[in-house]
């Protein structure tokens, strides 16, 4: 339930590791990395991989998804540049519970986990910062999972196109415009619901002047109206992202 009030610009670094990292532990941590590219489509890595490595994003935009056992596919994030992301583990062999596909050409460094680890060990400063970046990863997945169950699909929805305007928000006179391109199915796939539930929300909210649609490019006339569907508290925008 977590929203901000303000969209912040597509190149905004407010919800990237950057903003928790020192420039000088930040360049020990890039020190380790590897540089790889990938292709729009092509696939980082697949659910049930074997997580060996962590990724941030240089360039481009990787997609963070989930399949049901029905085949359903389940959209966790939408990703952008200066991203951190990968599986952390315990202390037993780790696989991936979710795929990793680019959708736009993207390039990433590439860090395995055990320098990652080293790494870390070796910069007190840098272990401190770094805990702290994941505590704001885990206070982001719970206040998605919190808006889900205290408020249903219509809250989920709700709470998606906020945290859309906070990641990919461009601010114009007629409103805030989420400058990525998404179907009404991939909508869906971010709040685990069926397609038709989401045409038939986006239509009251296109009737009631909340938003408007075209080509696939979403448009927010009444932000504060959204907010008020999920009592947004207006938290910080690190929490509040898609």
């Amino acid at each position: 339930m977590a929203h901000n009030c303000s969209p912040v610009p597509l190149t905004s670094e407010a919800n990237q590791i950057n903003r928790f990292l020192s420039k000088e532990s930040f360049a020990i941590l890039e020190q380790a990395m590897k540089r790889s590219k990938y292709e729009a489509g092509s696939h980082l890595f697949w659910e049930g991989d074997a997580a060996h490595y962590l990724y941030f994003i240089y360039k481009g935009q990787v997609k963070i998804s989930k399949t049901t056992e029905e085949g359903k596919e389940l959209i966790f994030y939408l990703l952008q540049k200066e991203d951190f992301f990968g599986e952390l583990g315990g202390f037993d062999e780790v696989q991936h519970s979710f795929t990793a596909e680019a959708i736009k050409d993207t390039e990433v460094g590439v860090i395995s986990l055990a320098d990652l680890e080293a790494t870390i060990a070796k910069d007190g400063r840098l272990a401190v910062e770094f805990i702290k970046w994941m505590g704001i990863l885990q206070r982001t997945t719970e206040s998605k999972f919190r808006d889900l169950l205290l408020y249903g699909k219509t809250g989920a929805l709700a709470s998606t196109l906020i945290r859309l305007t906070n990641s990919y928000g461009k601010l114009t006179p007629e409103g805030i415009q989420i400058t990525i391109k998404l179907t009404n199915t991939e909508l869906a796939n971010m709040i685990g619901t069926a397609r038709e539930s989401v045409n038939r929300m986006l239509s009251e909210y296109k009737s009631a002047g909340v938003l408007s649609f075209d080509q696939g490019v979403l448009t927010i006339h009444k932000l504060q109206d959204l907010k008020d569907v999920v009592s947004c508290p207006d938290c910080p925008a690190e929490i509040c992202r898609i």
